[in-house]
C-alpha cells in the first residue's frame, strides 16, 4: 500500500486487526446464532454483519473509481439500497452471511493494497458531499469495533484496543457540544476551566440524533 501518510497507514493497520477480530466473531456462528437479536433495536446479528459487508463493499467501491480518477456515491442506490440490501440480507443462512462478510473484508484489505498517493488524495461522496479517501480507513474501524459489541458475542467497550480509544475518543468529544443545550455547554465548560468544582447533571441528546450520529451506523 501506498498511503504516504503514516496516519492513514496507522488506520488501515488498526483496521485489519478489527477485521480479524470480526472474522473470529462470526467463525463459530451457526443459522441460530446468526438469528440471535443483537444489541441494537429490531436487528439480529445477521443484519449487523450484513450491514458490515455491504459498508466494506462500499468503500471498496469508492476507493477504487478514487484509483480511476473518479469519485462515486458511496451506494449508488442511495439509503433505500443500504436499506434493502441489509434487509435481504439478513435472511441468510449462517454460512452465507459469514462468507459474505469475509469475501467483502478480503475486498476492501485488497482495495486498501491498490491505493496510490494520488488515489488517497481523492474522495468518495456520501449523499452528494465528499469524503476524502484518507478518513475512509478511520471511519470503516469505528463501523467494525461498535459493531462487534453490537453483536453481542461477549465483546464488550472495555476490550476496545487502545489505539482505537486514543484516535476515536477526540472524535467522539468533539461531538459533545451540540447534545447538549446552551446550559449544559456552560455548564461544562465553567468545569473544564476550573470555574466549579463538577459539571453537575448534562442531559445529552440520544448518540443517533446528533448531527452525523447513528444508532445503527449511517454509513
Amino acid at each position: 500500500m501506498s498511503a504516504a501518510d503514516p496516519e492513514v497507514q496507522a488506520a488501515v493497520d488498526g483496521c485489519r486487526r478489527a477485521h480479524e477480530r470480526l472474522l473470529a466473531a462470526v467463525e463459530g456462528l451457526d443459522d441460530a446464532g446468526v438469528r440471535a437479536p443483537s444489541l441494537l433495536p429490531d436487528w439480529s446479528r445477521a443484519h449487523v454483519l450484513t450491514h458490515l459487508a455491504r459498508n466494506a463493499d462500499s468503500h471498496t467501491r469508492m476507493l477504487g473509481a478514487a484509483l480511476a480518477g473518479e469519485a462515486v456515491e458511496q451506494y449508488a442506490g442511495g439509503a433505500q439500497e443500504r436499506a434493502a440490501a441489509i434487509a435481504a440480507g439478513a435472511d441468510r443462512p449462517a454460512d452465507a452471511v459469514r462468507a459474505d462478510v469475509a469475501r467483502s473484508v478480503a475486498g476492501l484489505e485488497a482495495a486498501w493494497a491498490a491505493m496510490t498517493p494520488a488515489a488517497w488524495d481523492g474522495h468518495g461522496l456520501a449523499r452528494g458531499t465528499p469524503w476524502p479517501c484518507r478518513s475512509m480507513p478511520a471511519m470503516r474501524r469505528r463501523e467494525v469495533e461498535i459493531h462487534l459489541v453490537d453483536l453481542g458475542t461477549g465483546l464488550i467497550p472495555g476490550a476496545w484496543p487502545e489505539d482505537y480509544v486514543q484516535a476515536e475518543l477526540p472524535r467522539a468529544l468533539a461531538g459533545l457540544p451540540e447534545r447538549l443545550d446552551p446550559d449544559g455547554r456552560r455548564a461544562l465548560l465553567a468545569w473544564l476551566v476550573g470555574r466549579r468544582p463538577d459539571p453537575g447533571p448534562l442531559p445529552l441528546r440520544r448518540w443517533e440524533e446528533r448531527p452525523g450520529g447513528y444508532l445503527r451506523g449511517v454509513t
